[in-house]
Protein backbone atom coordinates (compact mmCIF):
# COMPACT_ATOMS: atom_id res chain seq x y z
CA UNK A 1 0.00 0.00 0.00
CA UNK A 2 1.27 3.47 -0.88
CA UNK A 3 2.77 5.44 2.01
CA UNK A 4 0.18 8.22 1.80
CA UNK A 5 -2.79 7.25 -0.34
CA UNK A 6 -4.34 4.57 -2.48
CA UNK A 7 -6.97 6.99 -3.76
CA UNK A 8 -7.50 10.74 -3.79
CA UNK A 9 -10.34 12.42 -1.93
CA UNK A 10 -12.58 12.89 -4.95
CA UNK A 11 -12.27 9.38 -6.31
CA UNK A 12 -14.21 6.87 -4.21
CA UNK A 13 -17.62 5.65 -5.42
CA UNK A 14 -20.00 2.71 -4.92
CA UNK A 15 -17.72 0.18 -6.72
CA UNK A 16 -15.09 0.68 -4.00
CA UNK A 17 -17.49 -0.28 -1.16
CA UNK A 18 -15.84 -2.94 1.00
CA UNK A 19 -12.28 -2.00 0.06
CA UNK A 20 -9.66 -0.92 2.59
CA UNK A 21 -8.13 2.37 1.46
CA UNK A 22 -5.62 4.95 2.60
CA UNK A 23 -6.24 8.70 2.15
CA UNK A 24 -4.26 11.82 2.99
CA UNK A 25 -5.40 15.41 3.01
CA UNK A 26 -6.50 18.43 5.00
CA UNK A 27 -9.15 18.46 7.73
CA UNK A 28 -11.76 20.57 5.99
CA UNK A 29 -14.49 20.32 8.64
CA UNK A 30 -15.28 18.33 11.79
CA UNK A 31 -18.73 17.49 13.18
CA UNK A 32 -19.83 15.64 16.32
CA UNK A 33 -23.08 13.70 15.90
CA UNK A 34 -24.03 11.88 19.09
CA UNK A 35 -20.62 10.43 19.81
CA UNK A 36 -19.63 9.75 16.23
CA UNK A 37 -17.08 12.16 14.79
CA UNK A 38 -17.31 13.10 11.12
CA UNK A 39 -14.42 14.65 9.20
CA UNK A 40 -14.58 16.04 5.68
CA UNK A 41 -11.13 15.25 4.31
CA UNK A 42 -10.01 17.47 1.42
CA UNK A 43 -7.27 17.32 -1.14
CA UNK A 44 -6.79 18.88 -4.57
CA UNK A 45 -9.37 16.55 -6.10
CA UNK A 46 -12.31 16.79 -3.73
CA UNK A 47 -13.84 15.74 -0.40
CA UNK A 48 -14.43 12.39 1.30
CA UNK A 49 -16.37 11.95 4.52
CA UNK A 50 -14.62 10.04 7.32
CA UNK A 51 -16.40 8.46 10.29
CA UNK A 52 -14.60 7.98 13.62
CA UNK A 53 -16.25 5.71 16.20
CA UNK A 54 -15.77 6.49 19.93
CA UNK A 55 -14.23 3.09 20.76
CA UNK A 56 -11.23 3.81 18.55
CA UNK A 57 -8.00 4.37 20.50
CA UNK A 58 -7.23 7.52 18.54
CA UNK A 59 -10.70 9.09 19.11
CA UNK A 60 -9.38 11.72 21.55
CA UNK A 61 -6.59 12.64 19.15
CA UNK A 62 -9.15 13.18 16.37
CA UNK A 63 -11.19 15.38 18.73
CA UNK A 64 -8.15 17.58 19.32
CA UNK A 65 -6.93 17.96 15.74
CA UNK A 66 -7.51 21.41 14.27
CA UNK A 67 -9.04 22.27 10.93
CA UNK A 68 -6.50 22.42 8.09
CA UNK A 69 -4.17 19.95 9.78
CA UNK A 70 -2.81 17.37 7.33
CA UNK A 71 -3.72 13.80 8.25
CA UNK A 72 -3.40 10.25 6.90
CA UNK A 73 -6.10 7.65 7.50
CA UNK A 74 -6.86 4.07 6.66
CA UNK A 75 -10.29 2.53 6.72
CA UNK A 76 -13.05 0.63 4.99
CA UNK A 77 -15.28 2.14 2.33
CA UNK A 78 -18.95 1.77 3.33
CA UNK A 79 -22.15 2.84 1.60
CA UNK A 80 -24.11 5.63 3.22
CA UNK A 81 -27.71 5.08 4.23
CA UNK A 82 -30.10 6.41 1.57
CA UNK A 83 -31.34 9.26 3.80
CA UNK A 84 -27.81 10.63 4.36
CA UNK A 85 -26.51 10.44 0.79
CA UNK A 86 -25.08 13.83 -0.25
CA UNK A 87 -26.12 14.38 -3.90
CA UNK A 88 -24.02 17.56 -4.12
CA UNK A 89 -20.78 15.66 -3.50
CA UNK A 90 -19.26 13.27 -6.09
CA UNK A 91 -18.24 10.97 -3.21
CA UNK A 92 -21.55 11.53 -1.43
CA UNK A 93 -22.77 7.91 -1.63
CA UNK A 94 -19.88 6.53 0.45
CA UNK A 95 -17.83 7.24 3.57
CA UNK A 96 -14.73 5.79 5.24
CA UNK A 97 -14.92 4.06 8.64
CA UNK A 98 -11.36 4.74 9.68
CA UNK A 99 -9.16 2.26 11.55
CA UNK A 100 -5.89 4.19 11.51
CA UNK A 101 -5.18 7.89 12.03
CA UNK A 102 -1.94 9.88 11.81
CA UNK A 103 -1.27 13.62 11.94
CA UNK A 104 1.27 14.45 9.25
CA UNK A 105 1.30 18.20 9.95
CA UNK A 106 -0.53 19.96 12.77
CA UNK A 107 -2.12 23.31 11.90
CA UNK A 108 -1.90 26.29 14.23
CA UNK A 109 -4.95 28.43 14.90
CA UNK A 110 -6.02 29.76 11.50
CA UNK A 111 -5.68 33.47 10.63
CA UNK A 112 -8.10 32.88 7.76
CA UNK A 113 -10.94 30.33 7.67
CA UNK A 114 -11.06 28.01 4.69
CA UNK A 115 -14.38 26.23 5.23
CA UNK A 116 -17.38 28.38 4.31
CA UNK A 117 -15.25 31.02 2.54
CA UNK A 118 -16.50 34.04 4.52
CA UNK A 119 -15.52 37.50 3.32
CA UNK A 120 -12.21 38.51 4.82
CA UNK A 121 -9.99 41.62 4.59
CA UNK A 122 -7.80 41.56 1.52
CA UNK A 123 -4.58 42.22 3.43
CA UNK A 124 -5.08 39.03 5.47
CA UNK A 125 -5.99 37.06 2.35
CA UNK A 126 -2.88 38.29 0.51
CA UNK A 127 -0.56 37.69 3.49
CA UNK A 128 -1.83 34.12 3.87
CA UNK A 129 -2.50 33.42 0.20
CA UNK A 130 -1.64 29.72 0.61
CA UNK A 131 -4.69 29.42 2.90
CA UNK A 132 -6.81 31.56 0.60
CA UNK A 133 -5.93 29.25 -2.30
CA UNK A 134 -7.32 26.28 -0.38
CA UNK A 135 -10.81 27.77 -0.62
CA UNK A 136 -12.97 25.97 -3.17
CA UNK A 137 -13.83 29.03 -5.26
CA UNK A 138 -10.31 30.37 -5.61
CA UNK A 139 -8.89 26.88 -6.09
CA UNK A 140 -11.40 26.30 -8.90
CA UNK A 141 -10.56 29.67 -10.49
CA UNK A 142 -6.86 28.80 -10.64
CA UNK A 143 -7.63 25.40 -12.15
CA UNK A 144 -9.89 27.09 -14.71
CA UNK A 145 -7.03 29.43 -15.58
CA UNK A 146 -4.78 26.45 -16.26
CA UNK A 147 -7.43 24.81 -18.46
CA UNK A 148 -7.94 28.05 -20.39
CA UNK A 149 -4.19 28.26 -21.05
CA UNK A 150 -4.18 24.70 -22.36
CA UNK A 151 -7.17 25.41 -24.60
CA UNK A 152 -5.41 28.51 -25.94
CA UNK A 153 -2.25 26.55 -26.65
CA UNK A 154 -4.15 23.75 -28.36
CA UNK A 155 -6.09 26.24 -30.48
CA UNK A 156 -3.00 28.14 -31.57
CA UNK A 157 -1.07 24.97 -32.38
CA UNK A 158 -4.02 23.75 -34.46
CA UNK A 159 -3.89 27.05 -36.38
CA UNK A 160 -0.23 26.47 -37.28
CA UNK A 161 1.35 28.78 -34.70
CA UNK A 162 4.65 27.94 -32.98
CA UNK A 163 5.46 28.75 -29.35
CA UNK A 164 8.56 30.93 -29.02
CA UNK A 165 9.89 32.63 -25.88
CA UNK A 166 11.09 36.22 -25.97
CA UNK A 167 13.56 37.92 -23.57
CA UNK A 168 12.61 39.16 -20.12
CA UNK A 169 15.63 41.41 -19.61
CA UNK A 170 15.42 43.90 -22.46
CA UNK A 171 15.36 47.60 -23.37
CA UNK A 172 12.65 50.12 -22.60
CA UNK A 173 9.84 50.35 -25.16
CA UNK A 174 6.95 52.79 -25.65
CA UNK A 175 3.97 50.66 -24.61
CA UNK A 176 2.23 53.49 -22.75
CA UNK A 177 3.06 52.58 -19.13
CA UNK A 178 6.07 52.92 -16.84
CA UNK A 179 8.83 50.35 -17.09
CA UNK A 180 10.21 48.22 -14.31
CA UNK A 181 13.96 48.80 -14.40
CA UNK A 182 16.65 46.26 -13.47
CA UNK A 183 20.14 47.62 -12.69
CA UNK A 184 23.11 46.10 -14.47
CA UNK A 185 26.01 44.92 -12.29
CA UNK A 186 28.38 44.66 -15.27
CA UNK A 187 27.46 48.02 -16.78
CA UNK A 188 27.39 50.65 -14.02
CA UNK A 189 24.65 53.24 -14.38
CA UNK A 190 22.75 51.27 -17.01
CA UNK A 191 19.47 49.40 -16.63
CA UNK A 192 17.49 46.69 -18.30
CA UNK A 193 13.72 47.00 -18.56
CA UNK A 194 11.22 44.20 -18.02
CA UNK A 195 9.04 43.92 -21.15
CA UNK A 196 5.70 45.68 -21.05
CA UNK A 197 4.86 43.31 -23.92
CA UNK A 198 6.93 41.30 -26.43
CA UNK A 199 5.94 43.83 -29.13
CA UNK A 200 9.31 44.51 -30.77
CA UNK A 201 10.61 40.98 -30.40
CA UNK A 202 7.57 39.37 -31.97
CA UNK A 203 7.88 41.71 -34.95
CA UNK A 204 11.56 40.82 -35.23
CA UNK A 205 10.56 37.14 -35.22
CA UNK A 206 8.53 37.86 -38.36
CA UNK A 207 11.46 39.70 -39.93
CA UNK A 208 13.60 36.66 -39.07
CA UNK A 209 11.52 34.49 -41.38
CA UNK A 210 9.26 32.65 -38.93
CA UNK A 211 5.66 32.74 -40.04
CA UNK A 212 3.28 32.30 -37.08
CA UNK A 213 4.41 33.01 -33.51
CA UNK A 214 2.58 32.77 -30.21
CA UNK A 215 3.33 32.50 -26.52
CA UNK A 216 1.59 32.89 -23.18
CA UNK A 217 3.71 35.92 -22.45
CA UNK A 218 4.50 37.54 -19.09
CA UNK A 219 4.22 41.33 -19.24
CA UNK A 220 5.39 43.89 -16.69
CA UNK A 221 3.97 47.38 -16.29
CA UNK A 222 4.44 49.76 -13.38
CA UNK A 223 0.88 51.02 -13.28
CA UNK A 224 -1.82 51.30 -10.66
CA UNK A 225 -4.01 48.29 -9.99
CA UNK A 226 -7.74 48.26 -10.55
CA UNK A 227 -10.39 45.57 -10.58
CA UNK A 228 -9.63 44.46 -14.16
CA UNK A 229 -5.89 45.20 -14.18
CA UNK A 230 -3.11 43.64 -12.14
CA UNK A 231 -0.45 45.71 -10.46
CA UNK A 232 2.96 44.91 -11.87
CA UNK A 233 2.58 41.79 -13.99
CA UNK A 234 0.09 39.90 -16.09
CA UNK A 235 -0.02 37.29 -18.83
CA UNK A 236 -1.37 37.48 -22.36
CA UNK A 237 -1.88 35.27 -25.36
CA UNK A 238 0.57 37.00 -27.70
CA UNK A 239 0.66 36.27 -31.42
CA UNK A 240 2.04 37.58 -34.71
CA UNK A 241 1.65 36.50 -38.35
CA UNK A 242 3.46 37.27 -41.61
CA UNK A 243 1.94 38.16 -44.99
CA UNK A 244 -1.48 38.90 -43.58
CA UNK A 245 -4.24 41.46 -43.73
CA UNK A 246 -6.53 42.33 -40.84
CA UNK A 247 -9.11 39.66 -41.64
CA UNK A 248 -6.41 36.97 -41.60
CA UNK A 249 -5.59 37.87 -37.99
CA UNK A 250 -9.27 37.84 -37.10
CA UNK A 251 -9.76 34.42 -38.73
CA UNK A 252 -6.79 33.02 -36.79
CA UNK A 253 -7.45 34.25 -33.26
CA UNK A 254 -11.24 34.77 -33.42
CA UNK A 255 -12.24 31.09 -33.61
CA UNK A 256 -9.72 30.19 -30.90
CA UNK A 257 -11.18 32.85 -28.62
CA UNK A 258 -14.71 31.74 -29.37
CA UNK A 259 -13.85 28.09 -28.71
CA UNK A 260 -12.20 28.94 -25.38
CA UNK A 261 -15.28 30.83 -24.21
CA UNK A 262 -17.66 28.15 -25.49
CA UNK A 263 -15.69 25.39 -23.78
CA UNK A 264 -15.93 26.97 -20.32
CA UNK A 265 -19.12 29.06 -20.60
CA UNK A 266 -21.45 26.38 -19.26
CA UNK A 267 -25.03 27.32 -20.14
CA UNK A 268 -24.12 30.87 -21.09
CA UNK A 269 -24.39 31.88 -24.75
CA UNK A 270 -21.30 32.89 -26.71
CA UNK A 271 -21.22 35.02 -29.85
CA UNK A 272 -20.81 32.87 -32.93
CA UNK A 273 -17.84 33.50 -35.19
CA UNK A 274 -17.37 35.71 -37.17
CA UNK A 275 -17.71 38.40 -34.51
CA UNK A 276 -19.36 41.74 -35.35
CA UNK A 277 -17.06 44.51 -36.61
CA UNK A 278 -17.78 47.90 -35.04
CA UNK A 279 -15.96 51.02 -36.21
CA UNK A 280 -14.38 53.01 -33.40
CA UNK A 281 -16.40 56.12 -34.28
CA UNK A 282 -19.65 54.12 -34.19
CA UNK A 283 -18.74 52.59 -30.84
CA UNK A 284 -18.14 56.02 -29.32
CA UNK A 285 -21.37 57.31 -30.83
CA UNK A 286 -23.66 54.43 -29.84
CA UNK A 287 -22.08 53.24 -26.60
CA UNK A 288 -19.86 56.10 -25.40
CA UNK A 289 -16.85 53.78 -25.13
CA UNK A 290 -14.53 51.69 -27.27
CA UNK A 291 -15.18 48.64 -25.09
CA UNK A 292 -18.98 48.38 -25.15
CA UNK A 293 -21.03 45.86 -23.23
CA UNK A 294 -23.15 44.51 -26.09
CA UNK A 295 -25.31 42.44 -23.74
CA UNK A 296 -27.18 45.73 -23.26
CA UNK A 297 -29.17 46.53 -26.43
CA UNK A 298 -29.39 50.30 -25.75
CA UNK A 299 -27.76 52.58 -28.33
CA UNK A 300 -27.26 56.29 -27.79
CA UNK A 301 -28.09 58.85 -30.46
CA UNK A 302 -27.25 62.48 -31.18
CA UNK A 303 -30.39 64.62 -30.88
CA UNK A 304 -28.84 68.10 -31.00
CA UNK A 305 -31.07 69.45 -33.77
CA UNK A 306 -34.20 69.00 -31.68
CA UNK A 307 -32.83 71.32 -28.99
CA UNK A 308 -31.04 73.88 -31.14
CA UNK A 309 -32.83 77.23 -30.82
CA UNK A 310 -35.46 75.63 -28.58
CA UNK A 311 -37.20 76.93 -25.50
CA UNK A 312 -34.85 74.92 -23.28
CA UNK A 313 -32.23 77.64 -22.96
CA UNK A 314 -29.70 75.50 -21.06
CA UNK A 315 -29.25 73.03 -23.91
CA UNK A 316 -29.69 75.66 -26.63
CA UNK A 317 -26.95 77.85 -25.16
CA UNK A 318 -24.59 74.87 -24.78
CA UNK A 319 -25.01 74.12 -28.48
CA UNK A 320 -24.47 77.76 -29.45
CA UNK A 321 -21.32 78.04 -27.33
CA UNK A 322 -19.21 75.63 -29.36
CA UNK A 323 -19.89 73.80 -32.65
CA UNK A 324 -18.28 70.68 -31.14
CA UNK A 325 -20.92 70.49 -28.41
CA UNK A 326 -23.82 68.09 -28.81
CA UNK A 327 -26.84 66.61 -27.07
CA UNK A 328 -26.76 62.84 -26.63
CA UNK A 329 -29.85 60.75 -25.82
CA UNK A 330 -29.81 57.44 -23.94
CA UNK A 331 -33.04 55.49 -24.52
CA UNK A 332 -34.54 53.64 -21.54
CA UNK A 333 -37.10 51.11 -22.83
CA UNK A 334 -39.59 50.43 -20.04
CA UNK A 335 -38.13 53.15 -17.83
CA UNK A 336 -41.04 55.56 -18.13
CA UNK A 337 -41.70 56.23 -14.47
CA UNK A 338 -40.93 59.33 -12.46
CA UNK A 339 -39.36 57.22 -9.71
CA UNK A 340 -36.89 55.56 -12.08
CA UNK A 341 -35.98 58.84 -13.77
CA UNK A 342 -35.37 60.51 -10.41
CA UNK A 343 -33.13 57.62 -9.34
CA UNK A 344 -31.05 57.93 -12.50
CA UNK A 345 -30.82 61.69 -12.08
CA UNK A 346 -29.57 61.21 -8.52
CA UNK A 347 -27.08 58.60 -9.75
CA UNK A 348 -25.71 61.04 -12.35
CA UNK A 349 -25.16 63.65 -9.66
CA UNK A 350 -23.10 61.14 -7.69
CA UNK A 351 -20.99 60.68 -10.83
CA UNK A 352 -20.12 64.38 -10.79
CA UNK A 353 -22.70 65.71 -13.26
CA UNK A 354 -25.36 68.32 -12.43
CA UNK A 355 -27.88 65.63 -13.41
CA UNK A 356 -29.49 64.22 -16.53
CA UNK A 357 -32.50 65.66 -18.28
CA UNK A 358 -35.17 63.16 -19.16
CA UNK A 359 -38.39 62.64 -21.06
CA UNK A 360 -41.14 60.16 -20.20
CA UNK A 361 -43.11 58.87 -23.17
CA UNK A 362 -46.78 58.21 -22.47
CA UNK A 363 -49.71 57.42 -24.74
CA UNK A 364 -50.27 60.52 -26.86
CA UNK A 365 -47.93 62.81 -24.90
CA UNK A 366 -44.37 63.31 -23.70
CA UNK A 367 -43.84 64.29 -20.08
CA UNK A 368 -41.05 65.90 -18.08
CA UNK A 369 -39.35 69.31 -17.80
CA UNK A 370 -37.46 68.93 -21.10
CA UNK A 371 -40.63 68.14 -23.04
CA UNK A 372 -42.42 71.05 -21.44
CA UNK A 373 -39.65 73.49 -22.44
CA UNK A 374 -39.13 72.41 -26.04
CA UNK A 375 -42.81 71.83 -26.78
CA UNK A 376 -44.86 68.90 -28.10
CA UNK A 377 -43.70 69.08 -31.72
CA UNK A 378 -40.00 68.79 -30.90
CA UNK A 379 -40.69 66.21 -28.18
CA UNK A 380 -42.58 64.02 -30.66
CA UNK A 381 -39.68 64.37 -33.09
CA UNK A 382 -37.36 63.05 -30.36
CA UNK A 383 -39.75 60.15 -29.73
CA UNK A 384 -39.82 59.32 -33.43
CA UNK A 385 -36.03 59.43 -33.83
CA UNK A 386 -35.43 57.22 -30.79
CA UNK A 387 -38.27 54.83 -31.62
CA UNK A 388 -39.79 55.21 -28.15
CA UNK A 389 -43.23 53.91 -27.21
CA UNK A 390 -45.56 54.46 -24.27
CA UNK A 391 -43.90 53.45 -21.01
CA UNK A 392 -40.38 54.30 -22.21
CA UNK A 393 -38.06 57.13 -21.20
CA UNK A 394 -34.89 58.78 -22.47
CA UNK A 395 -32.08 60.63 -20.71
CA UNK A 396 -30.08 63.50 -22.13
CA UNK A 397 -26.55 64.81 -21.65
CA UNK A 398 -25.14 67.98 -23.17
CA UNK A 399 -21.76 69.57 -23.75
CA UNK A 400 -18.39 68.41 -25.04
CA UNK A 401 -18.72 64.67 -25.74
CA UNK A 402 -15.27 63.79 -24.39
CA UNK A 403 -16.32 65.24 -21.03
CA UNK A 404 -19.72 63.57 -20.59
CA UNK A 405 -19.28 60.31 -22.49
CA UNK A 406 -17.56 58.40 -19.65
CA UNK A 407 -20.66 58.96 -17.50
CA UNK A 408 -23.00 58.38 -20.45
CA UNK A 409 -21.36 55.00 -21.09
CA UNK A 410 -21.86 53.99 -17.45
CA UNK A 411 -25.44 55.30 -17.50
CA UNK A 412 -26.26 53.15 -20.53
CA UNK A 413 -25.03 50.03 -18.73
CA UNK A 414 -26.80 50.92 -15.49
CA UNK A 415 -30.10 51.57 -17.28
CA UNK A 416 -29.85 48.21 -19.01
CA UNK A 417 -29.15 46.39 -15.75
CA UNK A 418 -31.76 48.23 -13.67
CA UNK A 419 -34.46 47.68 -16.28
CA UNK A 420 -33.35 44.04 -16.67
CA UNK A 421 -32.91 44.23 -20.43
CA UNK A 422 -29.23 43.22 -20.29
CA UNK A 423 -28.64 39.54 -21.02
CA UNK A 424 -26.49 38.47 -18.08
CA UNK A 425 -26.21 34.88 -19.33
CA UNK A 426 -24.12 35.56 -22.41
CA UNK A 427 -20.68 36.51 -23.63
CA UNK A 428 -20.94 39.11 -26.39
CA UNK A 429 -17.72 39.38 -28.40
CA UNK A 430 -16.89 41.95 -31.07
CA UNK A 431 -13.99 43.57 -32.86
CA UNK A 432 -13.60 47.35 -32.60
CA UNK A 433 -11.82 48.52 -35.74
CA UNK A 434 -10.59 51.69 -37.47
CA UNK A 435 -9.03 53.40 -34.47
CA UNK A 436 -7.68 56.91 -35.07
CA UNK A 437 -3.97 56.90 -35.88
CA UNK A 438 -3.53 60.15 -33.95
CA UNK A 439 -5.23 62.06 -31.16
CA UNK A 440 -5.00 65.61 -29.86
CA UNK A 441 -2.75 66.14 -26.83
CA UNK A 442 -4.50 69.01 -25.07
CA UNK A 443 -1.73 69.52 -22.53
CA UNK A 444 1.01 70.00 -25.12
CA UNK A 445 -1.29 71.33 -27.87
CA UNK A 446 -0.03 68.86 -30.44
CA UNK A 447 -0.92 65.77 -32.40
CA UNK A 448 0.18 62.52 -30.70
CA UNK A 449 -0.15 58.82 -31.43
CA UNK A 450 -3.58 57.59 -30.42
CA UNK A 451 -2.85 53.91 -29.85
CA UNK A 452 0.21 51.99 -31.06
CA UNK A 453 2.93 53.95 -32.89
CA UNK A 454 3.95 50.87 -34.87
CA UNK A 455 0.59 50.43 -36.59
CA UNK A 456 0.16 50.82 -40.32
CA UNK A 457 -1.91 53.90 -41.21
CA UNK A 458 -4.80 53.22 -43.52
CA UNK A 459 -3.81 54.57 -46.91
CA UNK A 460 -0.12 54.12 -46.15
CA UNK A 461 2.44 56.80 -46.97
CA UNK A 462 0.08 58.52 -49.39
CA UNK A 463 -2.46 59.22 -46.64
CA UNK A 464 0.22 60.67 -44.35
CA UNK A 465 1.68 62.90 -47.08
CA UNK A 466 -1.75 64.11 -48.22
CA UNK A 467 -2.63 65.37 -44.72
CA UNK A 468 -1.60 68.99 -44.15
CA UNK A 469 -3.46 70.21 -41.06
CA UNK A 470 -4.05 68.90 -37.55
CA UNK A 471 -7.62 68.10 -38.54
CA UNK A 472 -6.33 66.06 -41.49
CA UNK A 473 -3.97 64.10 -39.24
CA UNK A 474 -6.72 63.39 -36.70
CA UNK A 475 -8.90 62.00 -39.49
CA UNK A 476 -6.35 59.31 -40.43
CA UNK A 477 -7.36 55.83 -39.33
CA UNK A 478 -4.99 53.01 -38.46
CA UNK A 479 -5.19 49.27 -38.99
CA UNK A 480 -5.65 48.88 -35.25
CA UNK A 481 -8.29 46.79 -33.54
CA UNK A 482 -9.48 45.61 -30.15
CA UNK A 483 -11.45 42.54 -29.21
CA UNK A 484 -14.04 43.28 -26.51
CA UNK A 485 -16.40 41.21 -24.40
CA UNK A 486 -19.12 42.31 -21.96
CA UNK A 487 -17.62 45.75 -21.41
CA UNK A 488 -13.99 44.66 -21.14
CA UNK A 489 -11.15 45.02 -23.59
CA UNK A 490 -9.76 41.50 -23.96
CA UNK A 491 -6.97 42.46 -26.29
CA UNK A 492 -5.52 44.79 -28.87
CA UNK A 493 -3.66 44.38 -32.11
CA UNK A 494 -2.74 45.88 -35.44
CA UNK A 495 -1.36 45.36 -38.89
CA UNK A 496 2.16 46.67 -38.33
CA UNK A 497 4.04 49.42 -40.08
CA UNK A 498 6.86 47.42 -41.68
CA UNK A 499 8.27 50.16 -43.95
CA UNK A 500 10.94 52.58 -42.67
CA UNK A 501 9.76 55.43 -44.93
CA UNK A 502 6.22 55.24 -43.51
CA UNK A 503 7.58 54.93 -39.99
CA UNK A 504 9.73 58.06 -40.33
CA UNK A 505 6.75 60.03 -41.65
CA UNK A 506 4.33 58.72 -39.01
CA UNK A 507 6.66 59.72 -36.18
CA UNK A 508 7.42 63.06 -37.81
CA UNK A 509 3.72 63.97 -37.73
CA UNK A 510 3.72 63.27 -33.97
CA UNK A 511 6.73 65.54 -33.53
CA UNK A 512 9.52 62.95 -33.42
CA UNK A 513 12.41 63.51 -35.81
CA UNK A 514 14.37 60.81 -37.60
CA UNK A 515 17.11 60.94 -34.98
CA UNK A 516 14.59 60.09 -32.24
CA UNK A 517 13.24 57.14 -34.19
CA UNK A 518 16.74 55.84 -34.87
CA UNK A 519 17.80 56.29 -31.25
CA UNK A 520 14.73 54.72 -29.63
CA UNK A 521 13.82 52.07 -32.20
CA UNK A 522 17.04 51.55 -34.11
CA UNK A 523 17.04 47.79 -33.64
CA UNK A 524 13.67 47.26 -35.25
CA UNK A 525 14.15 50.02 -37.83
CA UNK A 526 17.43 48.54 -39.04
CA UNK A 527 15.82 45.12 -39.30
CA UNK A 528 13.10 46.57 -41.52
CA UNK A 529 15.79 47.90 -43.88
CA UNK A 530 16.80 44.34 -44.76
CA UNK A 531 13.46 43.06 -45.94
CA UNK A 532 10.44 42.92 -43.64
CA UNK A 533 7.27 41.02 -44.54
CA UNK A 534 3.88 42.67 -44.06
CA UNK A 535 2.78 41.37 -40.68
CA UNK A 536 0.25 41.82 -37.92
CA UNK A 537 -1.05 40.28 -34.74
CA UNK A 538 -2.61 40.94 -31.39
CA UNK A 539 -2.53 40.00 -27.71
CA UNK A 540 -5.37 38.90 -25.41
CA UNK A 541 -5.27 39.30 -21.64
CA UNK A 542 -5.39 35.88 -19.97
CA UNK A 543 -6.58 37.12 -16.59
CA UNK A 544 -9.50 39.09 -18.01
CA UNK A 545 -10.74 36.08 -19.95
CA UNK A 546 -10.58 33.85 -16.87
CA UNK A 547 -12.18 36.59 -14.76
CA UNK A 548 -15.18 36.70 -17.09
CA UNK A 549 -15.50 32.93 -17.35
CA UNK A 550 -15.38 32.49 -13.57
CA UNK A 551 -17.93 35.26 -12.89
CA UNK A 552 -15.44 37.29 -10.87
CA UNK A 553 -15.25 41.08 -10.76
CA UNK A 554 -11.63 41.34 -9.59
CA UNK A 555 -8.61 40.05 -11.45
CA UNK A 556 -6.91 39.08 -8.19
CA UNK A 557 -9.50 36.30 -7.82
CA UNK A 558 -8.02 34.48 -10.83
CA UNK A 559 -4.32 35.12 -10.09
CA UNK A 560 -2.43 32.67 -7.91
CA UNK A 561 -0.12 35.10 -6.13
CA UNK A 562 -1.24 38.67 -6.94
CA UNK A 563 -0.03 41.89 -5.44
CA UNK A 564 -2.46 44.09 -3.56
CA UNK A 565 -3.77 47.41 -4.85
CA UNK A 566 -0.65 49.16 -3.56
CA UNK A 567 1.54 46.84 -5.67
CA UNK A 568 2.80 45.00 -2.59
CA UNK A 569 3.44 41.30 -2.16
CA UNK A 570 2.31 40.86 1.44
CA UNK A 571 3.18 37.16 1.40
CA UNK A 572 6.92 37.52 0.74
CA UNK A 573 7.32 41.18 1.59
CA UNK A 574 8.05 42.79 -1.78
CA UNK A 575 9.09 45.41 -2.58
CA UNK A 576 11.84 45.35 0.04
CA UNK A 577 14.87 47.48 0.79
CA UNK A 578 18.04 46.01 -0.73
CA UNK A 579 21.05 45.31 1.44
CA UNK A 580 24.21 47.46 1.30
CA UNK A 581 26.09 44.78 -0.62
CA UNK A 582 23.36 44.57 -3.27
CA UNK A 583 23.41 48.33 -3.73
CA UNK A 584 27.20 48.30 -3.99
CA UNK A 585 27.21 45.51 -6.59
CA UNK A 586 24.66 47.29 -8.77
CA UNK A 587 26.21 50.75 -8.31
CA UNK A 588 23.03 52.27 -6.91
CA UNK A 589 22.54 54.96 -4.32
CA UNK A 590 19.04 55.33 -2.91
CA UNK A 591 17.86 58.93 -2.60
CA UNK A 592 14.78 59.30 -0.35
CA UNK A 593 11.94 61.33 -1.86
CA UNK A 594 11.73 64.95 -0.81
CA UNK A 595 8.53 65.64 1.12
CA UNK A 596 7.48 69.27 0.89
CA UNK A 597 6.37 70.81 4.14
CA UNK A 598 3.03 72.53 4.21
CA UNK A 599 3.16 76.27 4.73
Amino acid sequence: MHAYRTHHCGELRQPQVGETVRLSGWVHRKRDHGGLLFIDLRDHYGLTQLVVEPEMAFFAEVERVRQESVIRVEGKVVAREADVVNPNLPTGEVEIRITSFDVLSEADELPLPVFGEPDYPEDIRMKHRYLDLRRDTLHANIMLRSKVVKAMRDGMEDKGFTDFQTPILTASSPEGARDFLVPSRLHPGKFYALPQAPQIFKQLIMVSGFDRYYQIAPCFRDEDARADRSAGEFYQLDLEMSFVERQDVFDAVGPVTRDVFAKFAGDRKVTEYPFPLIAYDDAILKYGTDKPDLRCPIEMQIVSDHFRGSGFKVFASILDADPRHEIRAIPAPGGGSRAFCDRMNSWAQKQGLPGMGYMIFAEGEVKGPLAKNIGPERSEAVREQLGMKAGDAAFFLAGKPSEFLPVAAKARVKIGEDLEITDKESFELAWIIDFPMYEWDEEHKKVEFGHNPFSMPQGGLEALEAAKTDEDYLAIKAFQYDIVCNGYELGSGAIRNHRPDIMYKAFDIAGYGNEVVEDKFGGMLNAFKYGAPPHGGCALGLERIVMLLSNQENIREVTMFPMNQQAEDLLLGAPAEPGPEQLKETHIKVVPPIIEKKA
